[in-house]
């Protein structure tokens, strides 16, 4: 039972925090933002819903998992990925900078792909579970490299 717990506890923890650090207001609502991003009310169910995913499938592995070592490989890979999550939004939001969130998204995306690689020997359908997760992410990144070229500058590389 402790797995579900802690694997709960850090989703609805990641989740919480991820909606604290995600303020919509004048200066998002002001940005442009291409035609085909999804209503913002969207976010909010697609994120429970891919949090809820990995969570399940750290219980997957972790239940699966032949010895220590490979839980702690678990672990790593989820914490790793867990402060890459949390990251983004409060670049992307508090900080308002959607190109510093750009860059940050790649190391994101990375533990997602680590998280694939990683759990498929351990347990299959913990790695598909991850899925999802990384192909919202693939599509978070494109969106969020649309908004910093459609706004730039943010006084960085991304400037013309």
């Amino acid at each position: 039972m402790t797995p579900t717990i802690v694997a709960a506890s850090v989703a609805i923890a990641l989740g919480i925090g991820g909606g604290l650090m995600t303020p919509i207001g004048d200066w998002y609502r002001d940005l442009r933002k291409p035609s085909w991003q999804p209503p913002n009310w969207a976010f909010g169910p697609a994120w429970s819903i891919i949090l809820g995913l990995a969570a399940w499938s750290a219980v997957i592995a972790w239940n699966a998992a032949a010895d220590d070592g490979a839980r702690r490989d678990i672990v790593i890979l989820f914490a790793t990925n867990a402060v890459f999550h949390f990251l983004w939004s409060p670049l992307f939001f508090r900080a308002r900078r959607p190109d510093w969130a750009l860059i940050e998204v790649v190391f994101l995306w990375a533990s997602l792909v680590a998280l694939v690689a990683g759990l498929w020997p351990i347990a299959p359908m913990a790695s598909l579970l991850i899925v999802p997760y990384l192909s919202w992410v693939s599509f978070a990144a494109f969106l969020n490299y649309t908004i910093v070229r459609l706004n730039r500058p943010f006084g960085n590389a991304f400037a013309r």
